[in-house]
């Protein structure tokens, strides 16, 4: 069920799951629903809005294209992936096959990679709270609700409420939270010197990080 957006159990909800079967018309869909027509046109309008459809015209037989709506990627998204249970077996597979020393560093270099696809968000110049402030904006773009918390002595955290390798990471927290994690987050920083002083793979109830200052 698509739960993003607060659509569980809505009627823009159930408009999204008959979406995600066929693309549909808005007389078809209020068919379905046993609802206005009318009403089923506006929360169309509301969901395409967000982006999450979009309409598509289709020529049936004679006379004019049917306006039929479709969801786009962004509604696609809306329900859940299992990608987890894949970066599992791919990890255990790399762990047998190739050890632990060229897994770390096959990691270390997937996390440099993923921070020169969002580096762009990350300003080469400024103060370096406008940097680090930056960097968390980018961490909250991945899902990581990141917060910035600068302490007494003038050195700075980066707290984040939420891992999105969560699963992954309870099995293999060296590779995703000393490894990726670390990596990831000093790449979009620009600078070595970071200390993972509490991790959710620990028990803990946020992953945090020290930035140490040079």
């Amino acid at each position: 069920m698509a739960t993003e957006f607060g659509l569980a159990d809505t009627t823009r909800g159930k408009i999204i799951e008959a979406l995600a079967v066929s693309p549909r018309s808005a007389r078809d869909l209020a068919r379905n629903l046993g609802i206005q027509e009318s009403a089923v046109r506006g929360h169309l309008d509301r969901l395409e809005d967000r982006g999450l459809v979009s309409p598509s015209f289709h020529r049936e037989g004679v006379g004019r294209p049917k306006k039929r709506y479709v969801l786009t990627s962004q509604g696609q998204d809306l329900f859940p992936r299992r990608y987890e249970y894949l970066l599992d077996a791919v990890m255990e597979e790399l762990l047998a096959e190739e050890g632990e020393g060229f897994t770390s560093a096959l990691f270390a270099e997937a996390a440099r990679r993923m921070a020169r696809q969002v580096a762009s968000e990350v300003p080469s110049k400024g103060s370096r709270e406008e940097r680090i402030r930056a960097v968390t904006a980018a961490l909250n773009k991945l899902g990581f609700r990141a917060q910035v918390e600068t302490l007494p002595d003038g050195e700075v955290r980066i707290n984040r409420t939420n891992c999105v390798f969560r699963h992954t990471a309870l099995t293999h927290a060296y590779l995703l939270c000393e490894v990726f994690d670390k990596h990831l987050t000093e790449a979009l920083l620009g600078q070595s010197g970071l200390q993972l002083e509490d991790s959710i793979t620990r028990g803990g109830r946020t992953c945090t990080h020290l930035i140490q200052l040079r």
